[in-house]
């Protein structure tokens, strides 16, 4: 019990560093943390925010898909959340001649909802500290040792708070670095439907160019629903399946707010790294950030030369576009604000402190020593992976032939069961089909050409696949020339297997090895892979083990050393709650930004035609009018779409409520301002602002511009 003790008094002890930093675990909030919530103007009881047996604010909050939040907001299941949360779905129940991304869709009456296939919800239904039932069995476990006892005992611990048969997952979240675990207990909903989406032209207006950028002129929201089999209990798609009746659902206000006034945001924040030695931010700052976003950069022009020139193009890859490209800016903005503001140089001053005090103490003396080497036999290699991941399996093509190399493995073993080469070869069909139908030749055969030559050029040539190079030299002229890899390429597609269905099928009506090992997508993608895995991987796989127990021990020996210190766990795609303000702010000399932005401003960035900043011609007819009904914002008389907040978010807080003193919804956060993209690690409390799109112009956009005003009749809207 001195252990359970210790760890929840970690919780109800610590508060935030400053006002509006942290991800707080809802049903750890500590009376700290909580009276300072409503200092700032909550108005909601612990219990409200989070009870396992009565319902709270938290059974509103659903995981929505594989990495976004969503929430419930009516009495019948329906779901807000980010447009580009729902993206992929929408994007699946398109077709060019139901372009349901251009154009927008909404469902009159539930008949018209579209099944979501693949598309899931999940509930919390509890969260539990089971830190007693792992961590003792982990005491003087050397690291390896130590890991493989965590993910054994984090397995049986999932199995025994998991009911199949109710679709109830558990999963164990190691917090504070492997110093805390938590399980947190899920029901999972399968039969979703898309509702309603606004067009692409107003779900992404401002694309590229404005992203992560304020202020934003973005109505980033869709809407779905959830249904359940008629006992209310979750069920596959069904015909006869009727909407959930949730626990709970958020109501909605129009009332508005002002700067200052209380926000606070639930969700599910995917990853930080708040804890991050100096070693970390300097492998991401001098070689990982810089590595990923030029090749990116090069996948991003190719796919977009493409899909300018042709909507079933745009369509086909915009899914997939939009993924490579938020992650290209956040990375490039995340390197320059960590070195703008020498959080390399801050780190290594806290660890100087933490090498002073742990001189005479043997669990903690050697750490950064340890660390040291880690790092040097790891940072040889670093731009390897980088390039492998984000280069050469950044095409397509490659990605998908990368597969095929268990298949080749199990064709080669003496005495392998036929069933397993068939069952390979039947996944592996399957597979090819979902890679062709997302596949363009044209803008893939150029990234294919254009990472291969990244990667002669920029990776040691000793760490080059043997004699790959070689044969490009001899068979189509001088590595160093793009041509050559042009020519390279143009062969690859021409000639391979897996984009000629004759030939495929024949391989599969006749599997061997060789064939596939003569494959010239193989022979790239094949040969690069396993020359990572066979040589480098290995390091890998030590530098991760080594940087994780290294990491849990700097933590463990930072509580030690101050235990008053006020920390909260890093983001691990669990539920957490922050609290802030709605906040203007001012992000250079002589400027300042204002907290909300209007209508007015959507209209001056509209340029007719184009591909990021083109509006739907009705909403320009509206807007001209005024037209805003009763979501105007009589203070700024206009329609407010976007404001900020400094609530401390991260990705998977996309389509997280954005919530009030008194419990309702007035936005969806949805992205985060450049000036501080460190914030994965590094939290800066003067610049941090949260991106919302204002739930009244969502709601504007359902009723005056969707004309359906069935949606909102299902909302408990809070009015003036």
């Amino acid at each position: 019990m001195k252990r359970l003790f210790a760890t929840l008094l970690l919780f109800i002890s610590v508060c935030k560093s400053y006002a509006d930093e942290g991800m707080w675990l809802p049903l750890l909030l500590g009376q700290q943390v909580y009276a300072d919530m409503v200092k700032r103007g909550l108005k909601l009881t612990p219990a409200q925010l989070y009870d396992i047996n009565k319902a709270s604010v938290k059974d509103a909050i659903v995981i929505f898909g594989g990495g976004c939040t969503g929430e419930i907001v009516s009495n019948e299941g329906l779901i807000f959340t980010n447009h580009h949360c729902g993206y992929d779905a929408i994007a699946t129940a398109s077709s060019v001649e139901h372009n349901y991304l251009r154009d927008g869709f909404w469902a009159y009456n539930k008949s018209q909802e579209i099944p979501a296939r693949g598309l899931s919800v999940q509930f919390l239904l509890k969260i539990e500290d089971v830190s007693e039932e792992i961590s003792p069995a982990l005491d003087g476990l050397s690291a390896d040792e130590r890991a493989k006892k965590q993910s054994e005992l984090i397995a049986t611990l999932n199995q025994k708070y998991s009911d199949v048969s109710k679709n109830i997952e558990a999963r164990v979240s190691p917090l504070f670095k492997g110093n805390q675990f938590l399980v947190f207990v899920y029901q999972r909903y399968t039969d979703i439907r898309l509702v309603g989406t606004p067009p692409e032209s107003i779900g992404k207006f401002g694309g590229d160019t404005d992203n992560w950028e304020w202020p934003r002129h973005t109505g980033d929201f869709s809407v779905f629903r959830v249904y359940a089999g008629k006992d209310g209990n979750p069920s596959a798609y069904a015909e006869g399946n009727v909407p959930l009746k949730p626990k709970y659902f958020l109501p909605v206000s129009i009332k508005g707010y002002k700067d200052g006034d209380y926000a606070m945001i639930f969700g599910y924040p995917g990853s930080t790294n708040r804890y991050e030695s100096s070693y970390g931010i300097q492998l991401a700052t001098e070689i990982n950030n810089p590595s990923l976003v030029n090749l990116r950069d090069v996948r991003l022009k190719a796919m977009f030369g493409e899909m300018k020139k042709d909507p079933e193009v745009k369509l086909k890859l915009a899914s997939m576009y939009a993924g490579v490209a938020n992650y290209w800016k956040f990375y490039d903005g995340e390197t320059k604000q960590l070195l703008k503001y020498r959080i390399y140089e801050k780190k290594q001053e806290e660890e100087n402190k933490f090498i002073q005090w742990a001189k005479g103490k043997p669990e903690f003396e050697n750490i950064f020593t340890e660390w040291s080497k880690v790092y040097s036999a790891w940072k040889p290699y670093a731009k390897h992976r980088v390039y492998l991941n984000e280069g050469i399996l950044g095409s397509q093509l490659a990605k998908f032939t990368a597969t095929l190399v268990k298949l080749e493995s199990d064709m080669l073993k003496q005495g392998v069961d036929a069933t397993v080469v068939k069952q390979g070869l039947e996944a592996a069909d399957a597979a090819r089909k979902n890679f062709l139908d997302a596949e363009n030749k044209v803008s893939d055969q150029q990234i294919l050409a254009a990472t291969c030559r990244m990667f002669y050029n920029d990776i040691d040539k000793n760490q080059h696949p043997i004699g790959f190079y070689e044969s490009i030299r001899s068979a189509y002229g001088d590595v160093k020339e793009a041509e050559t890899y042009n020519k390279w390429a143009a062969a690859v597609f021409s000639n391979s297997m897996l984009l000629n269905d004759a030939k495929w099928q024949a391989f599969v009506a006749r599997p061997n090895a060789a064939t596939l090992q003569n494959d010239p997508a193989y022979i790239y993608a094949g040969g690069f892979v396993k020359n990572y895995t066979g040589k480098y991987d290995p390091f890998f796989q030590q530098f991760v083990l080594k940087n994780n127990d290294l990491g849990r021990l700097y933590l463990k020996g930072i509580m030690q050393m101050d235990p008053k210190r006020k920390m909260y766990p890093d983001a691990t795609f669990t539920m957490r709650v922050s609290y802030g303000s709605v906040k203007s702010y001012t992000p250079r000399d002589a400027v300042k930004y204002d907290y909300v932005c209007t209508m007015k401003g959507v209209l001056e960035k509209y340029v007719p035609g184009d591909y990021e900043f083109d509006l739907p011609a009705k909403l320009v007819e509206l807007a001209k009018k005024k037209d805003f009904g009763q979501y105007i914002d009589k203070h700024v008389n206009d329609l407010v779409v976007c404001f900020i907040t400094n609530n401390d978010i991260t990705g998977g807080n996309s389509g997280s409520p954005v919530i009030d003193g008194t419990g309702n919804l007035i936005g969806l956060a949805f992205d985060g301002n450049y000036e501080a993209l460190s914030h994965k690690l590094a939290f800066d409390k003067d610049m941090n602002r949260t991106i919302c799109v204002d739930i009244r112009y969502v709601l504007w956009c359902i009723d005056k511009l969707g004309g359906a005003a069935n949606i909102i009749s299902e909302l408990k809207l809070v009015k003036q």
